[in-house]
């Protein structure tokens, strides 16, 4: 009878896959690169010479790279868990953990932990970056609103590649969950997100994930209520991954 490996010990051999494959590593490091690279790329542009070229709410528009780091988290959660379903991984990883339910939820807090910890660099180094490029308009860390929205930005990215990882479960294919929560978050979210009641307040993002990060309320969502939005979508996902884990053949 094998040993049952300790909980730390699971951690850590989610953290080995993770680090050792170069796809989901780079997609993890580019969550950092993308909202901070292109958040201070468009202030550079914009910042002192179109005022409102970044959206009309300074705050939100601080954290405009997010729009693209959001697709690096939907990548990493995805290409993370997809992992374990090429060349028999799935059957390894519980022949070593055979308990489901453990394996399961030790890979999705390893998962949520490292794109919390990379979401709250992110946004710190997003808005310190984008605002050096402001000039006469740029904020300050210690404005009305601004830790709760670098803290939000880093929650955010946590809660979408939760989501992303959870779809990854259920569907046991990453490019069937990029092809659908890609054009999912960049249009059709986008065109109905775009209003600030009805339907629009519980898609994923805009209105509901980037309420912490607006300097005023959007529709009937306050900034700490907006976020339990896309936290309810990726709580979902991760309970369909979960019986998709322990219901179906490795």
């Amino acid at each position: 009878m094998s040993a049952v490996l300790p909980t730390t010990a699971v951690l850590h051999s989610e953290w080995v896959k993770i680090r050792s494959l170069r796809g989901t590593f780079r997609s993890l490091i580019s969550v950092l690169v993308a909202t901070v690279g292109i958040q201070a790329l468009t202030a550079a542009a914009l910042g002192e010479t179109d005022e409102g070229g970044m959206g009309v709410d300074p705050l939100l528009a601080a954290f405009y790279g997010l729009n693209f780091g959001q697709m690096a988290a939907i990548a990493f959660g995805a290409t993370a868990f997809s992992a374990e379903f090429h060349n028999g991984a799935l059957r390894t990883s519980l022949t070593a953990v055979p308990d489901r339910t453990r394996f399961h939820l030790s890979k999705i807090a390893m998962l949520g932990a490292l794109a919390l910890v990379v979401g709250q660099f992110a946004g710190l180094l997003t808005f310190t970056a984008g605002q050096a490029f402001m000039g006469e308009r740029a904020l300050a860390l210690g404005d009305p609103g601004t830790v709760r929205a670098v803290v939000g930005c880093g929650l955010y990215l946590a809660l979408m590649t939760l989501f992303a990882a959870g779809l990854t479960a259920v569907l046991r294919s990453g490019v069937a969950v990029l092809s659908m929560l890609i054009p999912f978050v960049v249009m059709v979210s986008f065109v109905v997100g775009s209003a600030a009641s009805g339907v629009g307040q519980f898609m994923p993002d805009r209105a509901a994930g980037q309420a912490m990060m607006r300097s005023q309320s959007y529709g009937d969502l306050g900034p700490w209520a907006g976020p339990g939005v896309p936290a309810l979508w990726a709580a979902i996902a991760v309970l369909g991954g979960w019986m998709a884990v322990r219901r179906r053949d490795a």
